[in-house]
């Protein structure tokens, strides 16, 4: 069953000058109009919150552009300011636990990434179109919005842009017009998505399926890639149903109406996951274990990450950690290589570097670092030896179910998993998550 999103309780240690824990939003509707040719967005977001604690104003996300105009339906704005990339709304009354509130905002501005310890992030010009990244802080590149991994809400996205470019965002289209030298395109993310998930994608994109036939009600799965891009890009991904079925036997049904993979005319540094899409560069078309493996590797965020997502950025091993094990499940199921020949060889990798990280807390300069996904990867494959195997993808079906749309923390998977297995489950994983040593291999 669904459980409702964790709202977040307190500013993100790895963000600190983000999010806000005194309300947390149910719903963004979004209303966008972009010039590709200038990059010129005009938007309108209208956010529908509920107060959790007593507060004078409204301190919302907002970096680089702006604002023309606020309005709070029911209530009165006696004012509001920009600073340090925060739009702060005063009211005239303050705002009461259990309060519900409407904020409608109007701004405008040519959007660009924001820089951090991460490289760029956000809305990001490609040669021709645009690309959103917003993991972990680049959803204040676009919109205004609680910008906390905890706070997860339903999104209504409209994006009108130039006739010839194809708009894509999260969730399912149910709309599109066209007329005079523009398109608008309307998605609706019905299940609860973290702020830095949601995206926007423009370029001039074809679509095509990628299982027609659906055999066996498998998920829909659509690809949008430049024309030049097609043969290409439908060569590369053909394994990708496969995957599909694999991981829902693996971790349970999928949990979103589809999937769309995007790719962008530009080359990526690396590919990127968003809620119900996932984006990927022309440079990642190979047949290669390393381009196949990223293909695994985003289509598994959409459990881990998306529908599951850490409250807290100290946690990212819960994403990352599970996708990169994701791989080696698929290498297993294809017949290239088993997940134990994969940790072996991933332990060996970690055997020779340098061992001064904690994966259960990394630090934000490090959050991404390799040692992450792979001693994430290799505490699962522990438990996977310790358990057996009708035990450990048991746990991992019970922990997407019982925390769909919901935000997770490691002291959860640690007790889901002691419960679900019956082994001391907090010793076994301790020394992989917060101890620097590497512990032996498993088995």
């Amino acid at each position: 069953m669904d459980r409702t999103a964790v709202p977040a309780t307190d500013p993100d240690p790895y963000l600190p000058g983000q999010g806000s824990a005194a309300y947390r939003v149910a719903r963004y509707e979004l209303d966008l109009e972009y010039r590709v040719d200038n990059n010129r967005l005009t938007g309108r977001a209208v956010l529908h919150a509920v107060a959790r604690q007593e507060s004078a104003s409204v301190v919302l996300d907002l970096a680089g552009l702006r604002v023309t105009e606020v309005l709070m339906p029911g209530r009165k704005v006696r004012k509001f300011k920009q600073r340090a990339d925060r739009l702060v709304v005063v009211p005239d009354a303050a705002l009461l636990p259990g309060d519900t509130f409407t904020v409608d905002i109007r701004y405008k501005g040519k959007p660009s990434p924001r820089r951090g310890f991460w490289g760029e992030v956000g809305w990001e010009e490609l040669t021709d179109g645009v690309l959103v990244a917003g993991q972990p802080n680049g959803a204040p590149s676009w919109f205004p919005c609680n910008d906390h991994p905890g706070d997860k809400a339903s999104y209504r996205i409209t994006v009108t842009t130039d006739a010839g470019y194809r708009a894509i965002c999260n969730g399912v289209l149910v709309a599109h017009e066209a007329r005079s030298g523009q398109a608008t395109w309307v998605y609706e993310q019905s299940e609860p998505m973290a702020s830095y998930l949601a995206t926007v994608q423009i370029g001039r994109y074809e679509q095509f399926q990628l299982n027609p036939d659906r055999a066996g009600g498998d998920v829909a799965q659509t690809a949008a890639v430049p024309g030049r891009l097609s043969v290409k890009a439908q060569a590369a991904l053909a394994r990708q149903p496969e995957m599909m079925r694999t991981f829902t036997s693996c971790f349970g049904p999928y949990p979103f109406a589809d999937y769309t993979v995007v790719v962008t005319g530009d080359a990526l540094e690396i590919p990127l996951e968003a809620q119900s899409l996932s984006i990927f560069g022309r440079n990642h078309l190979g047949h290669d274990w390393d381009s196949q493996r990223l293909i695994a590797h985003e289509l598994s965020h959409q459990w881990f990450g998306n529908s599951l997502t850490a409250a807290s950025w100290k946690d990212i091993w819960l994403h990352e950690g599970f996708a990169c094990y994701a791989e080696w499940l698929w290498s297993e199921a294809a017949g290239i290589m088993t997940a134990a020949d994969r940790a072996r060889e991933a332990w060996r990798t970690l055997h020779r570097e340098g061992q001064d990280l904690l994966i259960g807390n990394p630090g934000p300069e490090r959050m991404f670092d390799d040692r992450v996904y792979l001693r994430g990867a290799l505490a699962l494959h522990a438990l996977r030896v310790r358990c057996s195997d009708a035990a450990f993808f048991a746990l991992l079906r019970d922990w997407t179910a019982s925390h769909r749309h919901g935000s997770v923390s490691t002291q959860d998977f640690v007790a889901a998993a002691g419960a679900a297995t019956g082994t001391d489950t907090a010793a076994l994983l301790y020394p992989w998550l917060y101890e620097e040593a590497l512990p032996p291999l498993p088995g």
